[in-house]
C-alpha cells in the first residue's frame, strides 16, 4: 500500500501502522486524532509519517482509512470522509461493536458503504495512546471481519491481506454473531470488573482492603484500568446483548448464593469443578 490514513494514532490505530511498516506494507502513514500532542507523539515515535490537516486530500488518493477511535465517534467520521473517498479506497475499523458502526456506516456512506469492511482485532490492553502502540501487538492473534453484503470479494481480500500483514489471524461472523460472542467473552468481563473495583471504590476501608489485595485481585481487576470512555461506548452500543448476559450471570451469582446459603459445599465444588475443567482445556489451545 501506498499510502493509508488512520483516525486515532493509540494502541489500536498506531500498532496498526507500526505492524505494516515492519512488514514493509506501507510506504506512507498519514494520522488524525483529536489530539495535536497525541498525533506529535506518534510522529516522533514512528507511527506517522503525516499530521493530517485536511480529511478531503488525504482520504482521496489513500489506498486504505483506519478508524481506530472510540466506537462512538464512528458515525461522525463516515460523514467526514464519505464525499472524499476515492473510487478505490477502502475502509476498515477497529471496533469493539460491530452492530452499531455498521449502521453508521449505512447511514453516512450512502452507495459507498461497500467500501468499507468492518473489523475487530481482539488484541487489547488497559494501555491507551500512541506510546501503547506496538509493532507486535497483532501476532498470533485474532481479527474478525463482519463484511458486508455490498462488500466485493476483492475489497475483504484486500482487507483481509492488511490484517494478515499485521501477523494476525483472520476470521469472519456477521456483525450480530460478532456482538453476542463478544458480549459474553469480553464486554461482560469488563463490566465485571469495573463493577469490583467499584464497589471497593466506594467502602470506607477501601485502604485496608486494597492493602491485602494480591494476585487473584490483580488478574480479575486488571481489565478495570482499561479507558472509560471506550467501555462506556461499547457498552451502551452492544446494550442488547450485554444485558442478556448480564442478566444470566445474574443467575449463575444466584445460585452461588442459594448454594452458600443452604451449606451446599456439593454444589460449589461441582460448579467450580466444571470451570476449572474448560479453563484448562481453553488455555491450553
Amino acid at each position: 500500500m501506498k499510502k493509508i490514513v488512520i483516525f486515532g494514532v493509540g494502541l489500536i490505530g498506531g500498532s496498526f501502522a507500526l505492524a505494516l511498516r515492519k512488514a514493509h506494507a506501507v510506504g506512507e502513514v498519514v494520522g488524525f486524532g483529536r489530539s495535536t500532542a497525541t498525533l506529535e507523539e506518534a510522529r516522533r515515535l514512528g507511527i506517522l509519517d503525516r499530521i493530517g490537516e485536511e480529511v478531503a486530500r488525504e482520504v482521496r488518493d489513500a489506498d486504505l482509512v483506519l478508524l481506530a477511535t472510540p466506537v462512538a465517534q464512528m458515525a461522525e467520521l463516515f460523514s467526514r470522509i464519505a464525499p472524499h473517498l476515492g473510487a478505490h479506497t477502502l475502509v476498515t475499523d477497529g471496533g469493539s461493536t460491530k452492530g452499531d458502526v455498521v449502521a453508521a456506516a449505512y447511514a453516512h456512506l450512502g452507495d459507498k458503504v461497500g467500501q468499507f469492511v468492518p473489523a475487530h482485532p481482539i488484541a487489547g490492553a488497559e494501555k491507551s495512546g500512541a506510546a501503547a502502540a506496538l509493532a507486535d501487538l497483532y501476532q498470533g492473534k485474532r481479527v474478525v471481519l463482519t463484511p458486508l453484503p455490498e462488500n466485493s470479494k476483492d475489497a475483504v481480500a484486500r482487507v483481509r491481506k492488511a490484517w494478515e500483514l499485521c501477523g494476525a489471524n483472520v476470521s469472519e461472523l456477521t456483525a450480530q454473531e460478532h456482538d453476542e460472542v463478544f458480549a459474553a467473552v469480553s464486554h461482560l468481563p469488563h463490566l465485571l470488573s469495573f463493577a469490583l473495583v467499584h464497589d471497593l471504590a466506594q467502602r470506607d476501608n477501601r485502604e485496608q482492603l486494597l492493602s491485602f489485595a494480591a494476585s487473584g485481585f490483580r488478574d480479575f481487576t486488571r481489565i478495570a484500568a482499561s479507558s472509560p470512555e471506550m467501555w462506556r461506548d461499547i457498552c451502551m452500543a452492544n446494550r442488547d446483548a450485554l444485558m442478556i448476559e448480564l442478566e444470566q450471570y445474574a443467575a449463575e451469582l444466584y445460585i452461588l448464593h442459594q448454594a452458600l446459603e443452604h451449606h451446599d459445599a456439593g454444589k460449589l465444588e461441582e460448579m467450580f469443578s466444571l470451570a476449572r475443567e474448560v479453563r484448562s482445556a481453553w488455555t491450553q489451545h
